[in-house]
């Protein structure tokens, strides 16, 4: 019964079948959002219209399609592949290997009518033959006038190196399940701060204690005035404020500290200060007043002597430079930074407040997956060396000689007719 079992979990149909039920999941955790809210289930994929006909929201946060890659029927999934590929590397390729590289004498010359290339040659010198093959590098095995030899063997060990990686990538995707993290941050610039807004974690994640800081954040543009990079100076903090790292990090160039990467992904504006001709200070927090994809701010700088009167500011960029309106709409032109308007009382703009948006993300699985793929590209090299075996029998004055290869067919064919031509 145990035979039969590992013999079921080790056979190629089965893999592919496991194999196809992942990725069948691993597709609908692609068209399903992840790691949502409720609301945004119940409006995207309300009752009255399912997605594929069945996907409704109650469906999905019932059998955990809101977070597939971490419900424990993925993670069986992927367990049940993981023993189907470790049985089949110690049953199949592993005595496949070994009989490679035993000695497969043939006794007699029937069985050279099943080979994908023989002959027989009448006039040829036994020893010369040897003595080509031994040139192309094959490795030879003699019984008096019975020879086998081979070469490429290292080909054969290009499957289970893709086991090898395939099992890799699997314990690499589950530590990263259930280890790691992600977070998403917005912070002012200069202030301190600790990784507190966790959307996706796994059971056994543990945020690390440490503390960074926003030094500086700035946006650069280019010529048509789109933006054309963020830029955000991250500085890590120890347990009494003492700087440990330091780097700025942009879009797909993140800080990495103890594994945690600090990712650059968003930005904000959070406010205008005025200087008054007292040389008070006086910020003004800004509103994103329209939801598109153009970010616009603005707010309202209001006299002190009369607060229902002022100016409006409205911003979109970080150049140094906002616009202002009057009560009534009328434009009234740009305040750049360091600059005075009159608003009945002379005021300064001083500085614009801008925030940083960071995704924080920790995944100690990510080197163990590497190392997978880096096997599997191994494995893809290697598996072009092709394994070739050749036989030969003298018997009287006739020689049989023939040949299999796992590859490259007709360059085998002329390597084959160049040493007996």
């Amino acid at each position: 019964m145990k035979q039969k079992i590992f013999r079921f979990l080790a056979d190629l149909r089965f893999a592919i079948f496991i194999l196809l039920l992942i990725s069948f999941c691993s597709i609908i955790g692609t068209v399903i959002q992840q790691d949502q809210s409720i609301e945004t289930y119940k409006l995207n994929y309300p009752l009255t219209n399912q997605l594929f006909g069945f996907f409704s929201w109650d469906l999905i946060l019932k059998f955990g399609f809101d977070h597939i890659y971490r419900t424990w029927w993925f993670f069986s999934l992927i367990l049940v592949f993981g023993i189907s590929l470790i049985t089949c590397t110690y049953l199949q390729q592993i005595p496949s290997l070994k009989m490679a590289r035993r000695c497969q004498f043939f006794r007699t010359s029937k069985p050279f009518n099943r080979l994908k290339i023989s002959t027989i040659l009448t006039r040829f010198n036994f020893n010369k033959i040897i003595f080509r093959l031994k040139n192309n590098q094959y490795s030879l095995f003699q019984q008096k006038s019975i020879i086998y030899c081979y070469k490429g063997l290292i080909g054969r060990i290009a499957p289970i190196i893709v086991h090898l990686s395939m099992i890799l990538i699997l314990v690499g995707t589950l530590i990263g399940s259930l280890c790691g993290f992600k977070a998403q941050e917005i912070i002012p610039k200069t202030e301190t701060f600790h990784i507190q807004n966790v959307f996706n974690n796994g059971q056994l994640a543990v945020l690390p204690p440490i503390s960074s800081r926003i030094n500086d954040f700035w946006i650069t543009y280019t010529k048509q005035k789109t933006v054309g990079q963020f830029y955000s100076d991250i500085s890590i903090l120890d347990s009494i404020g003492n700087e440990i790292n330091r780097k700025t990090s942009f879009v797909n160039t993140p800080l990495i500290h103890e594994g945690v990467y600090y990712y650059q992904t968003d930005w904000n504006l959070i406010g205008l200060r005025f200087q008054d001709f007292n040389n008070k200070i006086i910020e003004y927090p800004l509103v994103n007043f329209l939801n598109t994809k153009n970010k616009i701010w603005l707010t309202w700088v209001s006299n002190d002597l009369n607060v229902t009167k002022g100016i409006i500011a409205i911003i979109d960029n970080l150049e140094g430079y906002c616009s202002i309106y009057n009560d009534k709409g009328i434009f009234l032109g740009n305040l750049e930074l360091n600059e005075k308007i009159t608003n009945e009382q002379e005021v300064t703009l001083v500085e614009i407040l801008s925030s940083t948006g960071l995704q924080i993300k920790n995944d100690p699985g990510i080197p163990i997956i590497y190392t997978g793929f880096f096997f599997l590209m191994l494995s893809t090299l290697i598996s072009y060396i092709t394994y070739s075996q050749i036989w030969l029998i003298k018997e009287n004055q006739k020689i049989f000689v023939g040949g299999n290869t796992t590859r490259a067919m007709f360059e085998f064919e002329l390597e084959f007719f160049r040493f007996i031509k």
